[in-house]
């Protein structure tokens, strides 16, 4: 990492933590939702910005984690930070069973096989009533404490996602740069010659999903400790959608791209608002506007060199791939 992207990086996160002091409320309250997406958006950019799958069972992921957490807090009196840990490797070990399956698939049916990994678990969790509590979901879930401060109130949770979503961009920064992160590009870019080459595709596929549910375990603790309440419609099909379009709004492959897409696609319904009831067909042309007008996400409008490498490499991949981009 460069030097002056290590120090803006410090400085716009200097800038984000002290934004509690000017906002209050619902605001503080959005700012935590944005955080939370983010670190979600982020664990999707390796399943499908870095390893090209493209996967709609992320919210069950979140759910997975964010119900164990729960249950294991509200039923079992488990300390939340034990609970916490157990959960997400749950979700990594159930992420890596089902991804050892679905992975055999490409394209529009892996897209459909996961759609319906993610339909299955909302309908799992709005049935096993003795256990999730139905449609009517868990309420009194404990707050987090870190040492002798208690995290329940919108401020200080803000600060520590916040803390957690750095720490989780660097490490993604991190892999990005290794040798992992870029066996995982190369077997987006080619998948044949990757395999010819040695490099053992599948379990590549099953390392990034595993390492994106593994993010969206984190994010589902976490929205599990601020909202204090979990409910099948928490982490319905339609969140791994909008996480999906978080992505490509602020540009996949990139980590600063994701976070872009969580904050803006969280904030821009809540400031269309005052159009009242037609706000979501507003926010739909909006989403289409950007796409059009910036194919490569917001991330082309401050990294105009990251978009010229991309659309470089996307023309290289039409023409080996017969002019298609599929």
């Amino acid at each position: 990492m460069k030097r002056s992207h290590l120090l803006c990086g410090l400085a716009v996160v200097a800038l984000a933590a002290a934004l509690p002091l000017f906002t209050q409320g619902y605001g503080n309250r959005l700012a935590n939702t944005a955080v939370i997406s983010a670190i979600a958006v982020i664990g999707l950019n390796f399943v499908f910005g870095y390893a090209g799958l493209i996967s709609l069972a992320h919210a069950a992921f979140m759910g997975v984690a964010a119900y164990l957490v729960a249950v294991l807090t509200t039923s079992h009196g488990w300390n939340p930070w034990l609970a916490a840990l157990l959960a997400i490797a749950a979700t990594c070990l159930i992420s890596y069973v089902t991804g050892r399956i679905l992975l055999r698939l490409k394209g529009h049916y892996l897209a459909l096989a996961t759609l319906g990994l993610n339909v299955s678990f909302t309908i799992v969790v709005s049935n096993w009533i003795d256990i999730t509590g139905g449609t009517n979901g868990i309420s009194g879930i404990p707050s987090l404490t870190l040492g002798a401060i208690k995290l329940d109130d919108e401020p200080s949770f803000y600060l520590f996602s916040l803390a957690v979503l750095t720490l989780l961009a660097l490490l993604a920064v991190r892999i990005r740069h290794s040798h992992a992160g870029r066996t995982l590009m190369a077997v987006r870019d080619d998948e044949l010659a990757s395999a010819m080459t040695g490099l053992p595709v599948t379990e590549v596929k099953v390392a990034a999903f595993t390492l994106g549910a593994a993010y969206a375990a984190v994010a589902g603790c976490l929205f599990a400790f601020h909202i204090r309440f979990v409910s099948p419609e928490d982490f319905n099909f339609s969140h791994s959608i909008i996480y999906l379009a978080m992505l490509v709004v602020g540009g996949e492959g990139s980590i600063v791209g994701a976070i872009l897409g969580a904050v803006s696609v969280t904030l821009l319904p809540e400031l269309l608002r005052g159009v009242g009831n037609a706000y979501l067909l507003v926010f739909g042309i909006l989403v289409l506007v950007i796409l059009i007008v910036l194919p490569r996400g917001l991330i082309s409008l401050i990294d105009p060199a990251t978009y010229r490498r991309r659309a470089k490499r996307g023309s290289r991949r039409g023409i080996v791939h017969g002019g298609s981009l599929s």
